[in-house]
């Protein structure tokens, strides 16, 4: 599996386990931006957004093309 498809996978994955999450329990906005340190959705937000630039930065060498 390449690079980008780890990434991508994980990012499903993440978003699969967050719109659970959301169906169950609904999301407060203060939770979803900053959860206290015992929140599922602790860290969601900063993990999944370094993923996404993860996926930009090898697209981009992909392509040759620069950020």
């Amino acid at each position: 599996m390449s690079d980008k498809q780890a990434i991508i996978k994980k990012m499903l994955e993440m978003q699969k386990k967050f719109t659970e999450y959301e169906q169950q329990n609904g999301v407060d906005p203060k939770d979803y931006w900053k959860a206290p340190e015992n929140h599922p959705l602790n860290g969601y937000r900063s993990e999944y957004n370094k993923l996404a630039m993860q996926l930009v930065d090898v697209a981009h060498s992909e392509k040759g093309s620069h950020r």
